[in-house]
């Protein structure tokens, strides 16, 4: 068995010990707090990527997110060809009244259109002013940091491989045909300059 009471001497110990500690206190807001990197501050929207699939509003367990659309027809890509639908975005709103930042729609968006900012300054005096049209949630783009870079040991992603091997042999293709022009070009070259000394030639000959 312990000594009686050395559990309350320990104790005091801590709290003895805690108080001639000199405090450090955060001057928020002169003094800005050192955030980590995936701080789930604010919900940003890159419009270009959405189309509308609607999976983020779906999956939102507080059902905080409200998206409306229309259907556009878009003419054929070549001659011939039919006509396409494509969806429109018409609202994208986020009531942050609402939201639990669970990060849900971020993670189940397969085109990327939803990122999480660091900024969590934006409270309101009014309730309804926490609902983030688009507009507003394309503004916090800006302050989404750039991802981590990726580890150097890491498999290539499949979609980069794809689009450099493309690029290789469209690059090849463009070299050779460079190549095949500046061949033909030498040659025309080579066979006026033929044409030209045989020309002075019979010129000469005619004179004598």
């Amino acid at each position: 068995m312990g000594i009686p009471g050395s559990g309350l001497a320990k104790g005091l110990a801590v709290t003895l010990r805690t108080m001639t500690r000199k405090s450090v206190t955060a001057q928020y807001p002169d003094a800005q707090p050192d955030l980590a990197p995936r701080t789930r501050g604010v919900i940003g929207l890159f419009e270009e990527n959405c189309t509308v699939c609607m999976l983020c509003a779906r999956e939102c367990p507080d059902w905080c997110i409200y998206i409306d659309s229309h259907k556009e027809t878009v003419p054929p890509a070549a001659p011939g060809g039919r006509e396409r639908s494509r969806n429109v975005l018409d609202r994208f709103a986020i009531d942050f009244a609402l939201c639990m930042y669970c990060g849900i729609c971020i993670e189940v968006c397969p085109f990327d259109a939803l990122f999480w900012s660091p900024e969590f300054e934006y409270a309101e005096t009014d309730i309804r002013e926490l609902t983030h049209e688009r507009d507003r949630l394309r503004e916090w783009m800006w302050t989404v940091p750039e991802p981590p870079a990726l580890d150097p040991a890491a498999e290539e992603p499949k979609e980069i491989g794809a689009a450099r091997k493309a690029a290789d042999k469209l690059a090849a293709q463009l070299a050779a045909e460079a190549a095949a022009q500046e061949e033909q070009a030498r040659d025309t070259g080579e066979k006026n300059t033929k044409e030209q000394d045989a020309k002075e030639q019979d010129t000469e000959e005619e004179g004598t």
